[in-house]
């Protein structure tokens, strides 16, 4: 309806002209109004032409570099604008029209030195380009995304707008160029200050300072090359007068369970939730890493369970799940997790990251402690954020033997985060 008032507006405005002058001509007469006359029936023929010019036939695309990358990241786009008729057009305004969940900018590390403004993320992104066609039946436009943020944007439309060389009749249109782009959460380094492991001989879980345990010795057999040097058996080597090296039993991993708080609330700081993201993928990796099994469990709205299982299709639908994520629900997380006890097998070991705590957490946690056989909470938030409450419950928690470590952005601006696991 709109291009249809701006279609006859642009006719009347070509009629007008055409009217003054022609009349002007008829009532004045002589040599010089009909010169002006004529003359500018060059010009109103060009105006006609360019009125009812078939814009809407362009073929408009965009070329996308990567269209799947970290959050943070970088993004080089190429639209491309090819036409049949070589149409003379003065000057053209190619427009990208942005979707809402682009219009934040996400600078990694940086981002979280204002975790307690996170408004200064949202930003007004424009990409406009003038170009002047002429006769051109191409046109290659290339642009750059700075900061994508995490998530799933659609790019939808790229509005073109064309004007005659005097500015008598203006054209636009929207051409709806549809392109998907997945910026995946960052995934952070992380120093693990501590581990805790089963192993198969006994049900008493142990705890290392170190990433990596030796296994446990249970037996010798005589050395093959490739053995370390480390593991040889001296004792038993001058007993049997062979060289001998310790056989260990199969370390057996700690079942993990990562527990992420994707509850609303009021007032919820957008940066907090980012940062539980950003670590629950990042602890994740790390994990996967020194062959523990990790699973993952979000508890929003509904509900999603990832089990843990160490394959590839696993953990693409968790990376896919984590950049699509989004806070929702209207019930707190401390109700909606005693729900899910189901979930939480016997013996896992729990991992809660959250951004709030509220006055029935330390209930919830104790509940899931009683199922599991132990239970660490990461608290994520602005240091001018954490009400008295929440350090109350805070200490609550480390009476009742549940190890919590506060994340704010001391801890979250600096490369690699250190998570102590208590």
């Amino acid at each position: 309806m709109r291009g249809r008032f701006r279609v006859f507006g642009n006719a009347a405005i070509i009629a007008t002209l055409f009217v003054v002058l022609f009349s002007y001509a008829m009532f004045q007469g002589g040599f010089v109004s009909w010169f002006l006359f004529f003359s500018f029936l060059p010009i109103f023929v060009y105006l006609l032409m360019f009125l009812f010019y078939p814009m809407k036939k362009w073929n408009v695309t965009r070329e996308v570099t990567r269209p799947i990358i970290q959050a943070g990241d970088k993004i080089d786009v190429m639209l491309r604008i090819n036409r049949n008729i070589p149409f003379p057009i003065y000057y053209c305004i190619v427009e990208e029209v942005f979707p809402v969940s682009l219009m934040k900018a996400d600078s990694r590390t940086e981002k979280y030195r204002h975790m307690d403004h996170p408004e200064k993320r949202y930003v007004e992104r424009k990409i406009k380009k003038v170009v002047f066609p002429g006769f051109k039946r191409s046109l290659a436009l290339p642009y750059t995304i700075e900061q994508v943020p995490r998530g799933e944007h659609q790019l939808r439309g790229i509005r073109v707008k064309l004007s005659d060389i005097f500015g008598f009749v203006k054209r636009e249109h929207l051409f709806n160029v549809s392109n998907e782009l997945i910026a995946y959460p960052t995934i952070r380094p992380i120093t693990m200050q501590e581990q805790y492991q089963n192993f198969e001989q006994g049900s008493v879980s142990s705890s290392s300072h170190h990433l990596m345990n030796t296994n446990v010795a249970i037996g010798v057999r005589e050395y093959v090359p490739g053995d370390r040097f480390s593991r040889i058996d001296w004792k038993q080597t001058a007993r049997r007068n062979n060289v001998m090296t310790k056989e260990f039993e199969q370390e057996k991993s700690t079942d993990i369970l990562l527990i992420l708080d994707s509850c609303h609330y009021e007032g919820m700081n957008a940066l907090a939730f980012e940062a539980a993201v950003e670590v629950s993928l990042s602890l994740m990796n790390a994990f996967r890493k020194q062959d523990n099994q990790a699973g993952l469990l979000s508890i929003g709205a509904e509900a999603v369970y990832f089990p843990s299982e160490q394959n590839a299709g696993v953990q693409a639908r968790i990376n896919h799940f984590l950049a699509r994520i989004q806070p929702n629900g209207e019930r707190s997380f401390s109700i909606s997790v005693k729900e899910e006890m189901k979930q939480i097998k016997a013996g896992q070991m729990a991992i809660v990251i959250t951004t709030r705590m509220d006055d029935f957490f330390k209930q919830s946690m104790l509940q899931v402690k009683r199922r599991t056989k132990r239970v660490a909470v990461i608290f994520i938030q602005a240091s001018d954020f954490i009400s008295e409450a929440e350090n109350h419950a805070v200490q609550q928690l480390r009476y009742a033997d549940i190890g919590v470590q506060i994340m704010t952005e001391q801890q979250l601006v600096h490369n690699p985060i250190e998570v102590n696991i208590r």
